[in-house]
């Protein structure tokens, strides 16, 4: 028989529902969250979370690529992934495949086909949005074309020499900051670089199952706090405030969990739903 205990976890736990017409963060901004408290001289701001909101997958992005050992193309741009296996099999058209192509070859085809189809209602309007880590990083210039060294080569530059310099260009941006954020159609939970806390509220345009729903771990205990209030900002800002995007004030309908409704002042499709499990610490156990 052991006695111990398990050690404290500080903080509190931060659960986000963001309503679906939550817009993906521009270029060059993050969103910050902070708690407000009221003081006899004046309301004071306490920033808790930076994060961006992204598209799981984004078209437009050079390095929306293909990465492992399990891929066959490495480095390939997945807007070129039907075309390039369609090539690899020789079926160009999955309506017209050649007579002698065989059943692996028809189905490799098929499925290269298909996973396009996805990839594109994942880039559309009603695609997944990821909550994400944020960060100021950003990609080189892309190459005017495929003989071009000063770049990451343009998406339609297939060859195995472009594939290898943009999975190059590519995996040393994501070296230089781990908060990057870049998204993948293969494991949506998992993307390429960065960290996704979860999704906008929504549904999966694939499946038309449901999504949404994310979670920060923050080190302050949210107790006391007046008001929460989410701004849009420019990436490198250091003071607080910004761009107003949501507020909402606290309630506790259950004990232990502060809920809090946050509204936008413009816009009644645009808001968010906390729930705040705070001061973590007082949840020990003993065995």
């Amino acid at each position: 028989m052991f006695a111990g205990c398990v050690d404290e976890l500080q903080g509190s736990n931060i659960q986000f529902d963001f309503s679906p017409s939550t817009a993906v963060s521009a270029p060059g901004t993050h969103l910050t969250l902070y708690a407000f408290q009221d003081d006899p001289m004046a309301g004071r701001l306490f920033e808790l979370q930076r994060f961006e909101i992204h598209k799981i997958a984004d078209l437009a992005s050079p390095c929306f690529i293909d990465v492992g050992a399990h891929v066959e193309h490495p480095g390939l741009h997945v807007s070129q992934y039907a075309k390039v296996i369609g090539q690899d099999v020789g079926i160009p058209d999955i309506t017209n495949p050649p007579a002698n192509a065989t059943e692996d070859q028809k189905k490799a085809a098929a499925t290269a086909v298909q996973r396009q189809n996805n990839v594109a209602l994942l880039a559309g309007d009603g695609g997944i949005k990821a909550i994400t880590s944020s960060s100021a990083a950003s990609y080189g210039p892309v190459a005017a074309d495929c003989s071009d060294g000063n770049g990451i080569p343009p998406p339609d530059c297939t060859d195995d020499v472009s594939n290898k310099r943009r999975l190059d260009a590519c995996q040393a941006v994501w070296s230089s900051d781990p908060n990057f954020y870049e998204g993948t159609d293969r494991v949506l939970t998992l993307p390429l670089n960065g960290i996704a806390h979860g999704n906008v509220d929504g549904m999966n345009p694939i499946n038309l199952s449901p999504v949404g729903g994310a979670q920060f771990y923050v080190d302050e205990v949210l107790d006391g706090f007046q008001g929460y209030a989410l701004y849009s900002q420019t990436d490198g800002q250091t003071t607080p405030g910004g761009d107003l995007m949501l507020f909402g004030t606290p309630t506790m309908p259950t004990r232990g969990v502060t809920k809090v409704h946050m509204t936008n002042a413009v816009s009644a499709a645009l808001f968010a739903d906390l729930a705040i499990f705070s001061n973590l610490g007082k949840d020990d156990d003993s065995f």
